[in-house]
């Protein structure tokens, strides 16, 4: 029987013999967590950090709760009646090393284990405040005496700049992140272990990067073989080449430039792997900005191709590219049924080699301040990231975004590769003052000659409105569009989609963000299913289907907007170079909407998309074009800085006095702009959502059945959603709006929300 007067966690039904030790967990998180720091050249740090992280449960308050309640949950102190347990060791820190960096540092990571990284100084209120906090406690000396000499009495830790670099005020923030996802994650791990053991034993065990890699290029041999040797398929593979071949250069930033249906989804992934074989890297992130794309690319990954019917003929055979199991999908869109309890638990803290997540996700995670959702964070560390369709990152966050990318890479042995058919400008100054900022230092780029590859990649004829043509009306549109077989109409906002929409032939498919996800996935491969037999198909969308969307039409329209948004919509016409071979070429027309594009950012892109336009002579969309596009377009956004980040989170940073809490709180790329989700009836090809509303009503949410949900939701501007409210039209089931009567969501059309002028400019999908 083992010898412990002080205990971290005990197990319901089971005697004091067999609880966890006090002394036990607190070495066991210091080796954890030395352990994850060590990645970044902070093990002392981390291994002080998990010593003294529960320091407060040497109180007998804490130990008569847990000994007295048999509390299981004791240890979770943000809850009603828990005692506090983490500012002990924070004040200890705080006392030892005083206003320094080590006394700070350690008393953020330490106060915020379990409630959060916290604010200095509350901007409204101060009751927990990291400030308040260590004033107010005030240990007795019987505690004090209750910790052990072995424990208590530590030496400073060795100070080890991430990246044997100074920090600059801009990137003290992160450190101090990547610090604490080490000590929480730890504790979650060994914690687990203790109070889990079963649910312990199912991490890891990933495929590892060289086992990944030996896998794609057998999948690419095998691939090569089976294709034809056509204009399309030889450019690709000699991409493919060339991001292999550039893979040895230092880590760093890179951009990869490649033009649409040009392969760049495996090629950035062979570049990838290979830099991250030769340079030691541990695993392989991408970001994308829409789940419409992450599903895309997400199946790619497992199995080689995007195409539901032969996905099904491979799962017979087995002959996949990574496999299910081997690449981790995180997003909010992500089917129940297609999770496994692995991959639940690696999203917790990101433990797989590959993963596929979305910008939201990523970026949010990096700025957050909830434990749960920093713990991933240290296995950011000597990763590769690739940033998909790179100019899709909100200029509005853009400062903060570019300043952790940096910090990443000089500090954390990232790198990262911004991958995209139109390059934002994210080098030197950015904008124009007094919202100027420093953009990228160095970006590689990959491929030699980015102009020659998009004249190679020359599959369609722009045309382009001249100089002051007159807006067309949406009726000269629709007898435009009628005269073609297969063709893509793109406007700017949902409410121009449904007018024009309404104007076309039946069996014309719609498709926008008043659509729930599962009938857009639905649509979209019957799309593609249409499109390779040759049917005849007509579509008329939002800018969902732009970026990252693997559509093939001969023919493309396009309502004015950005010069990015033309060449994504470019990228939708003849993908495959099939015209090409038979002597001809895509068809683009550019065309002025009867409506100007809502007011904010994608009316400033599309102004400054007409002055390029009409500045200079455009036949064909080539890189250069887009650097002084978004030059152009940048220097008009009137701030790049939302959430206030120099103010909360470097202008104090000598001091270590962060804002870390409301800072969270204000960097939301999606949730800032007031939308509100709706669960709507559409019953798709396998579920039926009011099935799933009545267990919602019956017992309430659970995991479970609200990722099955979260296909089902329709994100609305919030005073659409408060009018649908007053008229009876959506009903609250236990938190969760929800459609209450026949005939809102109208499957082909979406939901029928009349007021759709309040659309956010962001969310004109």
């Amino acid at each position: 029987m083992k010898d412990c007067r002080y205990y971290a966690h005990s197990l319901e039904g089971k005697s004091e013999s067999e609880w966890q030790c006090l002394e036990e967990h607190l070495r066991n998180v210091a080796g954890l967590a030395r352990s994850f720091a060590d990645a970044f050249g902070a093990g002392d740090c981390g291994y002080l950090a998990g010593l003294w992280h529960d320091l407060g449960k040497y109180q007998r308050e804490f130990q008569e709760k847990l000994v007295l309640a048999n509390d299981p949950e004791a240890h979770i102190e943000n809850a009603p009646g828990r005692v506090d347990h983490s500012t002990v060791g924070a004040w200890l820190a705080f006392k030892e090393f005083g206003t320094t960096l080590f006394g700070v540092v350690f008393a953020y990571q330490i106060a915020g284990h379990h409630a959060g990284l916290p604010d200095w100084m509350h901007e409204i209120g101060s009751g927990g405040a990291l400030s308040n906090r260590l004033v107010g406690c005030k240990p007795t000396e019987q505690l004090l005496k209750c910790i052990p000499d072995g424990i208590k009495n530590q030496p400073r830790p060795k100070l080890s700049l991430p990246g044997g670099r100074p920090l600059k005020d801009e990137h003290l923030h992160l450190w101090v992140r990547m610090l604490y996802s080490c000590l929480v994650d730890a504790d979650f791990l060994d914690t687990e272990i203790f109070m889990e053991r079963e649910k312990a034993a199912e991490r890891g065990g990933y495929p590892t990067l060289a086992v990944l890699k030996e896998r794609f290029d057998s999948w690419m041999s095998k691939k090569e073989t089976e294709t034809s040797d056509t204009p399309m398929n030889l450019q690709r593979r000699s991409i493919l080449g060339i991001c292999r071949k550039k893979a040895e250069l230092p880590p760093g930033f890179f951009s990869l430039t490649v033009p649409t249906g040009g392969g760049k989804t495996l090629s950035s992934m062979a570049f990838a792997l290979e830099h991250a074989l030769y340079h030691g890297k541990q695993r392989i992130i991408m970001a994308i900005p829409y789940t419409s794309i992450i599903e895309q690319t997400a199946k790619v990954y497992k199995y080689g191709t995007d195409d539901d019917e032969t996905i099904e003929k491979i799962k017979e055979n087995g002959q996949w590219l990574f496999g299910e199991e081997a690449v981790l999908e995180h997003h909010s869109n992500l089917d129940p049924e297609q999770e496994t309890r692995k991959s639940r638990l690696a999203a917790e803290n990101w433990d797989a080699s590959i993963i596929v997540t979305t910008n939201v996700q990523f970026f949010e995670s990096l700025f957050a301040s909830r434990s749960s959702t920093c713990r991933k964070l240290h296995n950011l560390a000597d990763s590769i990231v690739i940033l998909d369709e790179a100019q899709m990152l909100p200029p509005e966050y853009l400062k903060p975004i570019l300043s952790a990318l940096r910090g990443l890479v000089l500090h954390f042995g990232v790198t990262v590769v911004l991958c995209t058919a139109t390059q934002p400008a994210f080098r030197g100054k950015i904008g124009s003052a007094p919202a100027q900022f420093e953009g990228l230092g160095d970006v590689v780029e990959i491929i030699d000659d980015p102009i020659a590859l998009s004249d190679a990649f020359h599959r369609v004829k722009l045309a382009i409105p001249a100089v002051g043509s007159p807006m067309s009306s949406w009726e000269e549109l629709a007898v435009a569009l009628r005269k073609h077989e297969q063709v893509l109409c793109i406007v700017n906002s949902r409410k121009d989609c449904r007018e024009l929409h309404a104007l076309m032939p039946e069996g014309t498919i719609h498709l926008s963000g008043f659509m729930c996800a599962e009938e857009r996935s639905e649509l979209i491969s019957r799309i593609k299913h249409k499109l390779r037999n040759g049917d005849p198909v007509r579509v008329v969308s939002t800018q969902l289907v732009e970026a990252g969307v693997d559509l093939d039409f001969p023919v493309v329209f396009r309502a004015t907007a950005g010069l990015d948004s033309l060449a994504q919509a470019a990228g939708r016409c003849n993908r495959e170079g099939r015209l090409n071979a038979l002597g001809r070429m895509g068809e683009v027309v550019v065309f002025e909407p009867p409506h100007a594009a809502p007011v904010g950012l994608l009316r400033k892109g599309q102004d400054a998309g007409r002055e390029i336009l009409r500045t200079k002579e455009v036949r064909v969309l080539t890189p250069d074009l887009f650097e002084d596009y978004f030059s152009l377009f940048y220097s008009r956004v009137n701030g790049f800085d939302r959430p206030q980040f120099h103010d909360r989170l470097v202008v104090d940073a000598r001091e270590f006095h962060f804002q870390f809490r409301t800072f969270a709180q204000t960097f939301h790329l999606i949730d800032g702009l007031e939308q509100v989700g709706v669960v709507i009836w559409f019953k798709g090809q396998h579920v039926d959502s009011q099935k799933l509303i009545e267990l919602l009503r019956l017992r309430g949410p659970d995991r479970w059945l609200m990722r099955k949900l979260q296909r089902f939701i329709v994100n609305v501007p919030k005073r659409c959603h408060d009018q649908l409210e007053r008229e009876g039209l959506i009903e609250s089931i236990h938190g969760y709006s929800v459609q209450a009567c026949p005939g809102l969501y109208r499957p082909g059309l979406g939901l029928l929300c009349d007021d759709v002028q309040w659309d956010p400019e962001v969310f004109i999908q």
